[in-house]
């Protein structure tokens, strides 16, 4: 045989040899937390995200879904960095409440819609598609999806007053039952069990093992609301995360805790909550305007005091992450634009200056491989537009809740907020490659 024979026969081989070796996939690894740290694999994971609350209801086949959106708004979420979704499972109770998210998940106690749950399937099949991940929160402080309220209804214990909705005093003195309604949380704790014990129909993969779901978290900020009730909240945080860990071992628990504002003011309530064997992070939320640490007349003229007063109380958290040795998420903060204005023609100047603060603090714990290991801004808008002040049916849905201005903190598609997040979130990606 010549030298050219044998070199095409060797070539033959290696291609007959290439072809028949069997093709591995690649496998999606869990968000896991190794020496303090999120890590995918051996890779570090520091993100900034979004909050995506109605993600299930876009991606179903009933009234609010649109596929068609979904595929876009993740597409163009995933051009831009974002990588890591903060979803609602879904609401609770029948709809037709003045402020109640549109369609609801669980009608009554362990009886579901199912184009809701199917929704939540196909959100999450299309996001393992791109690689991004998902914080899935199971029950909520505000009526805005049911949570506390329809439980303590469907309990016995009355419904919120509809004045309630916006009378602070009065919603106050009806949530404030929750923490020591255990009726209340056994109707809770066997939704835990049903949502977790799910399989997703169009990646036939249990969500227990689904590596798309970064986490699963007790609820939206989770709120004792009197100082009474405060270790009777406490528990029940123990008692549902011990249930979710007996029932998934692959996935990370949260909380879903604002900080200090979401304990009654009280450091030490945060720090023994999240002490807990069974909660792998810290998390927290900031709201500006809320807390009134800016002055809604000049926007961009107390911005700056604004930050001053985000970057204090990330400090102080962030310390207590650091002594715990667990990383911690700013998972929300909202910023309105610069004229109070919930229309896409106001700028966003100050909003862009505020995040810009945030995104480099986690750029900069990235470097450094702190524990400040990423963000959920709020919220979503992408390429939505307010069609009334307040969400009317069927609307497309923005990041602002039904009782909320549509467009108070939404991010859409055009604000020069989006080139803040992409210049961030590709410092990140590649920090973290």
């Amino acid at each position: 045989m010549n030298l050219k024979k044998v070199i095409l026969f060797f070539i033959a081989s290696a291609l007959v040899c290439f072809a028949c070796t069997p093709k591995t996939e690649n496998k999606q690894h869990f968000v896991s937390v190794k020496n303090g740290h999120f890590v995918i694999g051996d890779q570090p994971y520091y993100y900034i995200g979004t909050n995506f609350w109605y993600g299930a209801i876009l991606g179903s086949e009933g009234q609010g879904g649109n596929r068609e959106r979904l595929h876009k708004e993740l597409d163009f979420m995933k051009s831009v960095g974002i990588n890591n979704l903060r979803v609602l499972v879904g609401a609770d109770g029948y709809a037709g409440q003045s402020v109640k998210v549109m369609p609801t998940l669980q009608l009554e106690p362990g009886v579901y819609n199912d184009t809701i749950f199917d929704g939540l399937d196909y959100l999450l099949a299309e996001m393992g598609k791109r690689n991004m991940h998902a914080v899935l929160f199971l029950n909520n402080s505000w009526e805005w999806s049911g949570g506390y309220g329809q439980y303590l209804e469907w309990a016995g214990e009355g419904n919120v007053p509809e004045k309630g909705v916006y009378d602070w005093p009065v919603f106050v003195e009806h949530v404030a039952k929750y923490a020591d309604c255990d009726s209340c949380h056994t109707l809770f704790l066997n939704h835990v069990k049903h949502v977790m014990a799910r399989t997703n129909r169009y990646t036939k993969t249990k969500y227990t093992d689904d590596a798309t779901i970064m986490s699963w978290q007790v609820g939206n900020e989770p709120r004792a609301f009197s100082d009474e009730a405060k270790p009777l909240m406490a528990k029940w945080v123990k008692e549902t995360t011990a249930l979710m860990r007996s029932l998934d071992k692959n996935h990370l628990i949260s909380i879903g805790s604002e900080g200090m504002w979401g304990c009654e003011m009280d450091m030490q309530l945060f720090e023994q909550m999240h002490a807990d064997e069974n909660v792998d992070y810290l998390t927290m939320h900031i709201w500006p305007k809320n807390w009134s640490w800016i002055d809604v007349k000049d926007i961009p003229g107390s911005v700056q005091t604004g930050i001053n007063k985000t970057n204090e109380y990330m400090a102080d958290h962030i310390n207590i992450a650091q002594k715990l040795k667990k990383p911690i998420v700013m998972e929300e903060f909202g910023f309105p634009r610069d004229n109070h204005k919930y229309t896409l023609d106001d700028p966003t100047t100050a909003r862009d200056k505020y995040y810009k603060n945030v995104f480099a603090q986690i750029v900069k714990s990235a470097n450094q491989q702190g524990v400040f290991a990423g963000c959920n801004f709020w919220a979503w808008g992408g390429f939505a537009r307010p069609a009334h002040t307040f969400w009317q049916p069927w609307d497309d849905y923005v990041g602002d809740p039904s009782q909320e201005e549509q467009g108070l903190n939404s991010v859409f598609d055009t604000d020069t907020t989006i080139e803040v997040i992409k210049k961030y979130a590709m410092q990140l990606n590649h920090i973290t490659k």
